[in-house]
């Protein structure tokens, strides 16, 4: 039973091939309705470009790579309304932002999961900050992102905080994709409180621990590569991403019995 005493919710196991299947739909979702999936892709890329743009604005271009390392944590919690097109598409239920807002506010748990997912990035930029503290000097400042590249790629003490850096933001990555791969997805179809759907979301990852951990690296591998050309590569790859989880979440939740 859940802290809210309901039922928990029944966790299948998943193949590779689920998530190959699951990919399919999520493309045919993002054909069937391209305006909210290239809406929703361009609110998250013009995200990244504004907090790129500060970040240059105030002399700390040299964060632009944790940043767009860290920027694909938030991406379940900019998903969710690819999450709700995709669940009326399936309904057979009208599709409008209106609606989808409307959805979203009445799911008061969301408000908590975001918090979960905004906490963990902001300990992600804070934790490389502090590394470039402790290891590149505690007033380290860069011209330039070449000029900081060429420090961490060039010297012991950069390579060093090159490989801490991506360990920690690899176990980072990896619990906060374990704690909501389902439970966005979970919120928004059920009633049921953000620690169940947390803790449900980590039942599937530990269910069907290497498809999953499969699908976290295909999800940072295309969120990564699609950030390079100044986030531009987003505005596509978040809404076939956020389609794509909607559909897997189907196939790793059972439906409720009748």
């Amino acid at each position: 039973m859940s802290i809210s005493g309901k039922a928990d919710p029944v966790v299948r196991p998943i193949t590779a091939a689920d998530i190959a299947e699951a990919l399919s739909q999520g493309l045919r979702d993002f054909q069937a309705m391209p305006l909210y999936g290239l809406a929703f892709g361009a609110f998250y890329a013009a995200g990244g470009i504004a907090i790129l743009l500060c970040l240059t604005a105030f002399g700390m271009v040299y964060l632009v790579y944790p940043l767009a390392a860290g920027f694909a944590m938030i991406g379940p919690f900019v998903a969710i309304g690819l999450y709700e097109v995709s669940r009326r598409r399936e309904a057979g239920q009208p599709v409008s932002f209106g609606a989808i807002w409307a959805t979203i506010r009445s799911r008061s748990e969301i408000g908590w999961m975001a918090f979960v997912t905004l906490f963990v990035f902001v300990i992600w930029m804070y934790q490389v900050r502090l590394l470039i503290a402790l290891l590149l000097g505690l007033n380290a400042s860069f011209a330039s992102l070449h000029d900081f590249i060429t420090v961490v790629l060039t010297t012991n003490e950069g390579l060093l905080f090159l490989a801490i850096g991506n360990a920690v933001g690899a176990a980072l990555s990896l619990i906060l994709f374990s704690l909501t791969v389902v439970s966005f997805p979970l919120l928004l179809d059920r009633d049921v409180d953000f620690v169940t759907a947390m803790i449900t979301s980590v039942r599937a990852v530990v269910t069907s621990p290497l498809p999953m951990i499969g699908w976290a690296a295909l999800i940072v591998i295309l969120l990564a590569v699609s950030a390079m050309p100044y986030f531009l590569g987003l505005v596509v790859t978040l809404p076939v991403l956020g389609h794509t989880t909607w559909h897997l979440y189907r196939r790793i939740i059972a439906p409720v019995a009748a």
